[in-house]
């Protein structure tokens, strides 16, 4: 992302915030706590960069780009929750609910939600890109956030846990809980400009296949960063014996996945006129850092089993040099 969207983004999502005083204060600085974390704000990136794609201001998009990020970031709050995955630690901080209490944590995220579809349809939002794009990008928002969604894929990941999923149920879990929110940055990001449906299309194409990606990296970094490096909790799909695309294609099969994926992100980004260049190495960059993640993964693999068979030689050779001596002592002994 640029300084001047990453600026522009934050200073957006403080402005939406409601006012700290009232009695509800306590809401409210729950919502500016996860809501102004950080984190790498791909989602605003993608709504910004495919609104200037298609002839867009950054005006028009800026709206659209904060209601994504607000429920991401509700989707983040509520994932925390000891109900869900039961995280101590989000982007390097205690999780909302460790800091303001579970009820209010449930609270602010259910807030983020509502506030988010409120920033869409606002006055001024309506105002700026007019009525259709608004209830477009309701209408997209609330479909692949909700139950057939980002929110059925989170229900399938609780369903799967300690089942080892095979291969048909992780796609169907990981499109819904992590593409499809990244698919409706990019199309609210055309929706924003006024774009025809043929670049929603495209788009949306484009936000599936790094969607995709984005879960392959995150189910690496799982098991070779640690909680300082990844900002949240590691391990714990192996932990939870939950079925990632490494455990059930390996190592080789990821990687020709991620390029594959890279390769058709980078081919739909061909149905703009526009320069694609910022986005086409945006998806080369993300495939330049999960191919170095399975680089460590490999190293990490191999350190293991060299590991182990060192031990297993060690062992191995205090078994035989007790037989050997066993044998000694025995031929010792008078017959």
């Amino acid at each position: 992302m640029t300084k001047d969207y990453a600026k522009n983004i934050e200073n957006a999502l403080k402005s939406c915030l409601p006012s700290t005083d009232c009695r509800e204060k306590k809401l409210i600085d729950a919502m500016a706590y996860s809501l102004e974390a950080g984190g790498k704000r791909v989602r605003p990136y993608l709504v910004f960069s495919f609104n200037s794609l298609c002839g867009g201001s950054e005006e028009s998009a800026t709206a659209f780009a904060c209601a994504v990020e607000m429920i991401h970031t509700y989707s983040l709050i509520h994932d925390d929750l000891p109900c869900m995955d039961n995280d101590d630690l989000r982007r390097g901080k205690p999780s909302n609910h460790k800091v303001f209490g579970e009820d209010i944590a449930l609270l602010a995220g259910d807030a983020l939600l509502t506030l988010a579809f409120e920033t869409l349809t606002n006055e001024k939002t309506v105002k700026i890109c007019g009525t259709s794009a608004c209830c477009r990008g309701v209408s997209v928002l609330s479909k692949y956030a909700g139950a057939t969604g980002m929110i059925g894929g989170q229900v399938i990941d609780l369903m799967s846990e300690n089942t080892n999923a095979p291969i048909e149920v992780l796609r169907e879990m990981d499109y819904k809980k992590t593409a499809c929110l990244i698919k409706a940055a990019c199309e609210l990001g055309c929706i924003s400009a006024g774009a025809n449906d043929k670049q929603i299309k495209a788009a949306s194409e484009f936000g599936e296949c790094i969607g995709i990606a984005f879960q392959i990296q995150d189910d690496i970094l799982d098991v070779t960063s640690s909680d300082e490096e990844l900002g949240k909790p590691v391990g714990s799909d192996a932990e939870n014996s939950k079925s990632t695309y490494v455990s059930l294609l390996g190592i080789e099969k990821c990687r020709e996945l991620v390029d594959e994926l890279t390769e058709k992100a980078v081919n739909a980004l061909h149905g703009f006129d526009g320069d694609t260049k910022e986005l086409e190495e945006f998806a080369y960059k993300l495939a330049r850092e999960i191919n170095n993640s399975l680089q460590i993964l490999i190293i990490r693999i191999g350190n293991k089993l060299w590991v182990s068979m060192n031990c297993f030689l060690k062992l191995n050779h205090r078994m035989m040099s007790k037989s050997l001596m066993t044998n000694s002592l025995k031929s010792c002994v008078p017959k």
